[in-house]
Parts: structure tokens; sequence; C-alpha cells
């Protein structure tokens, strides 16, 4: 990250690639593409992009007036792994974007045909989903207001579905193979609150987050494999006996993967994307 982030030379993380359109110099350039696997691309992220959050902002409302640099601007972050795509001949783009409702991430998440909410057991989470929801459905429907206005045809304009397709609970304490009584008393309340404020649904209070279709998975919290991956640098459940993942580790690593595992076939199944049977 540290070399990514260098101030020396051209930046090669997304920001760098929508540089030139943010400052008025150009249009974006082709993102710098990391391969740390046969078959990954990474177009890495980067703090500077919180610099951008006026700009977007600005050129939002600029869109339905049909200007053509307020399109570009706005379709720049989904334009880009647009173009980073054929690179590492990607079949499936995952957006990651932090835990806010800004134009930043606005701009990502017009690239994303679904969109999965990672929950953790707590105030926050169901507060969040409060202001996700709707959130969502007023970007849906200002983004297809400005499509029918765009003025530039050869721009390749995403759809902006953002369709919520379930969330993922996360690092949940367990004891005995069940959530501990603080994280529970939270978890049961995540099936309402995101059916009646994500889908607009009628609330059915019985519904408890085991047994709710739209929880996708529930990973608890992997808190001694978490400083081993960092060591290893790599993911937790790629770890093995030379990585430190030794007796019980061992048997961790074999339950984390299971769980990633499961979550990925699951995401796949309601997506609609094939080829991820393995």
């Amino acid at each position: 990250m540290e070399e990514l982030w260098s101030d020396a030379g051209p930046r090669r993380t997304i920001y760098g690639s929508i540089l030139p359109l943010l400052e008025g110099t150009g249009d974006l350039t082709p993102p710098r593409i990391l391969e740390p696997a046969p078959g990954l691309g990474l177009v890495a992220g980067d703090l500077l992009l919180s610099a951008a959050e006026d700009e977007l902002s600005t050129q939002w409302p600029d869109c339905l007036d049909e200007k053509p640099r307020a399109f570009r601007v706005v379709t720049a972050l989904s334009r880009a792994l647009r173009q980073a795509a054929p690179t590492v001949d990607a079949q499936l783009t995952l957006v990651d974007v932090g835990p806010n409702l800004g134009s930043v991430n606005r701009a990502a998440l017009l690239s994303a045909d679904h969109v999965l909410v990672p929950l953790a057991p707590d105030l926050y989470s169901i507060q969040g989903l409060r202001n996700l929801g709707p959130t969502l459905r007023t970007w849906r429907k200002q983004w297809n207001e400005r499509r029918r206005k765009n003025p530039v045809p050869d721009l390749d304009l995403p759809q902006g579905q953002m369709s919520a397709i379930g969330y993922v609970v996360l690092q949940h304490a367990v004891r005995l193979d069940r959530p501990v009584r603080a994280y529970e008393r939270w978890m049961n309340r995540i099936p309402g609150a995101y059916r009646e404020y994500v889908l607009e649904e009628a609330v059915d209070r019985s519904v408890r987050v085991t047994s709710d279709p739209h929880c996708r998975a529930m990973l608890k919290h992997f808190r001694s494999l978490m400083p081993l991956a960092q060591e290893a640098r790599k993911p937790m459940f790629l770890l093995r006996a030379a990585d430190g993942a030794l007796g019980g580790h061992a048997e961790a690593v074999r339950g984390c993967h299971r769980a990633f595992r499961g979550l990925a076939r699951e995401v796949a199944r309601v997506a609609g994307i094939r080829g991820l049977d393995a």
C-alpha cells in the first residue's frame, strides 16, 4: 500500500485513473491493475478519493442540465472498472465501498448490478439500514432520470440497478456454536429492519436471522486467524501449517474456508452468476 500511495510518480490507484478528469485536463486514463493471482485483478482504492467528493457532488445535479462533463465525471469510477475488466478477462467485478452514503460511494455503486450489505450485530447497523434502503431507492430513481438526458451517445453509462440481494452478519462471537446473548439480541432485529427499510416489505417479528432467507451468511469472528493471515499476506482460509496454522488453528482455517465458500456460492446463486461451483 505504501508503494501504491507514494507521491513519487503517477498514482497507481483508481484515483490516479480519474485524476485527469477531476482536474479538467482530459478524460480518465486506463486504470493500473495489480495481479496478485492468476485470473484475479485488483484496482486499488485510495484515500485521496475523498478529495473527489465535492466534484462528484457538484456534477450530479449538472447531469439534469445535460452537461457532457457532468456525465463523464459521475460515471468515471464505473467506466474505469469496465476498462479494467478485459485486461484480466474478468467475468465478475467486486466493488468494496466504505460505510457511508457520500457521492464517491454513489458513483461507485452506480456500476453495481447487485448490493450485498455487511452488518454487525449492533445498534449502528440497525440504524444504518434505516438510511441505506431509502438512499438506494433515491439513487436508482435519480440516475434513471439522468440517463435519459445523456448528451453523449457513445458514453458507456452504467445501468445503476443496485439491487439489494441480502446481507451478511459479520464478526459475531459464538459459544458452543451459538451467538452469545449480547449479540443475539441485535442479530434478531436485523431481519425486520432489512425488510422494512431496504425491501419495503411487511415486517414479521417472528423471523430470526438464522432462518431469514435474506441472510446470505453468518461469519463469526476469526480472531486467531487474522494476525496469521496478515503476517503471511494471504486470506485466512488459505493459511497452511507453514504459516503457523497448527492444531486448533488448522481446524479454524477449514471452518473459515467452508464459511467463505458457502457465502460465495450463495451470492452467485441469488445474483444469477454461473461458474462458481468449485
